[in-house]
């Protein structure tokens, strides 16, 4: 493909939670909401047929922000914030909890409308995708105008597509106009549009990395473009310093990937208060088991068996453990992945309080490629009853 023909599209939708729940909940909109509670933050329905929403104040936990509004995030409050200090921000915000199978409804939604129009898609993740409009160089506009349109109608949400040379250039145009943004870019317009944004606004340079740039007086993306390559390196080392200057001049020559087998599929969850592996047994027991039920039902709408099952625990002093083991056939089995996970927790110290556990289930091979699995024997676990 010739690379002055090529047209990558970005495609992230708009505060997807939050707007999903705004679909369930339209007397919210224009409103601070923030997604992240747990169960305590449903809505109650009062005698008179409304909702009563709970309020940022009267959070009380360790829960993190999954994601907010617009309205909220002009008041400082963004994902991965946590929720104590969201509420000294915005006390008055509505507070929701996530609904992850909705959300995964949604997804599975916008990403088949847009495969109908252009089906060379990379999924990466749950809010955004890749799409290679290489075929229509000319039309990649007018391509892009439909895709929207097609994801409005599949989920009543709105999304930003960025359309670029490149995967990199995309990704950071998705975000010039949002939200409901279209944003074309040609190589003629980086130093233009690209080159004064914050050097952090490329897809790959981390806080460390940028907070390094910031002490050689890099500042923005247009600074790292003319610093002296022998600056770069001695700081960044020859492959990294390459891929800044690479990356500060729109240079990205990665294939949108069309197909892409995971290396393990998991699930996890944070307590909102910590829990004992004694005292908080029962308590623990359903949530490990509903753990390993969902990520059942995930590997089975996926078409997956694993035959790794590990877990993941982090004490209340944040220290975290791994343990896995390899079973002698790949299951999808909910009791069969509770059974070895729970081997897996025999295997390490439960005295101490526990802030999350997750489990996994890796060693991945295709379901329809697979006889079916034997069931392993129940046998009593650290957290059953």
């Amino acid at each position: 493909m010739d690379s002055d023909r090529r047209r990558i599209a970005h495609l992230d939708m708009d505060a997807f939670y939050a707007s999903v729940e705004l679909l369930r909940y339209p007397q919210l909109r224009g409103q601070a909401v923030v997604i992240g509670g747990g169960s305590a933050a449903r809505p109650v329905l009062q005698e008179d047929g409304s909702l009563q929403f709970a309020r940022l104040r009267d959070y009380t936990g360790r829960g993190v922000v999954t994601t907010s509004t617009y309205e909220a995030r002009a008041l400082g409050v963004f994902s991965a914030m946590g929720i104590m200090k969201a509420a000294q921000l915005a006390p008055d915000a509505i507070l929701l909890p996530t609904d992850f199978d909705a959300y995964r409804r949604c997804s599975r939604a916008f990403k088949e409308a847009v495969a109908g129009i252009a089906p060379l898609i990379e999924d990466r993740g749950i809010d955004e995708i890749y799409i290679d409009l290489s075929e229509w160089p000319d039309e990649a506009e007018d391509v892009a105008r439909r895709i929207k349109q097609a994801v409005h109608e599949a989920t009543s949400l709105t999304c930003s597509v960025g359309v670029a040379p490149n995967k990199l250039l995309a990704k950071i145009c998705s975000e010039l106009d949002k939200p409901n943004g279209l944003t074309m870019l040609c190589r003629e317009d980086i130093a233009l549009r690209i080159w004064p944004l914050q050097a952090r606004k490329i897809n790959g340079i981390g806080p460390k990395a940028a907070e390094k740039l910031t002490a050689l007086g890099i500042h923005t993306v247009g600074d790292l473009a003319q610093a002296e390559p022998e600056l770069l390196r001695a700081h960044f080392g020859r492959s990294y310093s390459e891929w800044l200057y690479n990356a500060s001049h729109g240079i990205d020559e990665r294939p949108v990937v069309t197909s892409s087998e995971p290396k393990s599929i998991s699930r996890e969850t944070t307590f909102e208060r910590d829990l004992h592996a004694r005292h908080d047994k029962a308590k623990l027991s359903e949530i490990f088991t509903a753990l390993c039920k969902r990520l059942s039902e995930d590997l089975d709408r996926k078409g997956y068996v694993g035959r790794t099952i590990g877990i993941k625990l982090r004490y209340s002093d944040f220290r975290g453990v791994t343990r896995d083991v390899t079973l002698p056939a790949p299951t999808d089995d909910a009791a069969a992945i509770r059974q070895a996970a729970g081997e897996c927790l025999r295997r390490v110290p439960l005295e101490q309080r526990l802030r999350l556990l997750g489990v996994r289930v890796g060693t991945l091979s295709k379901k329809s490629e697979m006889e079916e699995a034997p069931q392993l024997i129940q046998q009593e676990l650290p957290f059953s009853d």
